[in-house]
């Protein structure tokens, strides 16, 4: 590993992929070495786009470029389980987007081909790497609002169908759960840990994917989280922690956030913390320093949390009773 820059590869160049690929160029020690589509010409563009130094029409020549030190997967949600493992055979660190896998099984199988090769591996969820969210919960742990009781958050935009695309596709692993109710879940396994509980109901659409979905976590202590997703009705995207002593109200959109809100004693209080580029550059930053210091997971995001945050998945998305075609 060269040790002044930090060599990416990305397998599978779309939307999601584009942010990252720009949030990593504000990094001053990260460089992207190499795209890999399917497909020649749209990596082609991809990395001329994003100043990448080479293209690959397949994901294994991403994997064994000497120059990559780290891997983005970013391809669809069915694709995780392959690619990562992939990577982490050919003895590459690998960042997964989230939902880090269709199910818990499958993350279990990639979290033990990381153990077996001693690889870091780390699931891309973004927002626990804001310095707000970090900032948040270091309150919580130091109890500016006493003890956390409630969460109330939401992520809901509206879409428009499309039948064949990744939302909307049961075989893409499409629908509101795994493509944004993730973050509401990710927020509340932070603040309370894994829940001993859930409930849940969705609107199942003509696709067959939650196209909404409300459902509610009950942890050890009682504390509860009231979670909704939707990818066809906007919400306020907003992120409420109420504690015994006050609250916090993480501003919308939560899961990108600018300020949050500490209402104590009657008084409240707004606290403006940005951030850098878009802020997918904090993840990029975490991986690398992790690599370097010769680490195989992150303390912010550990592959035991990913792991029960899939099993809570799978837990909520059995109360819609729906699976995916490859289940």
């Amino acid at each position: 590993m060269n040790t002044e820059t930090f060599g990416w590869g990305i397998i599978g160049p779309g939307s999601i992929a584009q942010s990252f690929a720009t949030g990593l160029s504000s990094v001053p020690d990260a460089k992207l070495v190499a795209v890999g589509s399917r497909t020649a010409d749209k990596a082609q563009q991809f990395a001329e786009k994003f100043g990448a130094n080479a293209s690959y029409s397949s994901y294994l020549e991403v994997v064994t470029d000497p120059n990559v030190d780290a891997v983005y997967i970013a391809t669809p949600h069915p694709f995780h389980k392959e690619h990562t493992i992939l990577a982490l055979e050919h003895g590459k660190a690998v960042l997964c987007e989230k939902p880090f896998a269709i199910n818990a099984s499958e993350t279990e199988e990639m979290v033990a081909v990381a153990r077996k090769h001693n690889t870091f591996l780390m699931e891309a969820m973004w927002t626990r790497c804001l310095p707000l969210i970090l900032q948040v919960k270091e309150m919580l742990a130091q109890g500016a609002i006493g003890e956390p009781r409630m969460l109330q958050a939401d992520f809901g935009f509206r879409a428009g169908i499309d039948p064949n695309g990744r939302l909307f596709n049961l075989a893409l692993g499409g629908g509101s759960l795994l493509d944004v109710g993730i973050y509401p879940i990710s927020l509340s396994s932070m603040i309370f840990g894994p829940p001993v509980d859930v409930a849940g109901l969705a609107d199942i659409g003509s696709t067959g994917v939650d196209e909404q979905a409300g459902f509610i976590l009950k942890h050890a202590k009682g504390q509860l989280a009231v979670l909704c997703s939707a990818v066809r009705t906007n919400t306020t995207l907003e992120a409420t922690i109420y504690g015994t002593e006050g609250s916090i109200r993480i501003n919308g959109p939560w899961f990108v956030p600018k300020s949050f809100t500490v209402t104590k004693e009657g008084k409240s209080e707004t606290v403006e913390v940005p951030f850098d580029s878009n802020g997918y550059n904090y993840e990029a930053v975490e991986v690398a320093a992790c690599v370097r210091a010769g680490k195989t997971e992150s303390s912010i995001i550990p592959l035991s949390e990913t792991i029960q945050m899939q099993r809570t998945l799978d837990a909520v998305r059995a109360k819609f009773d729906l699976k995916y075609p490859n289940e």
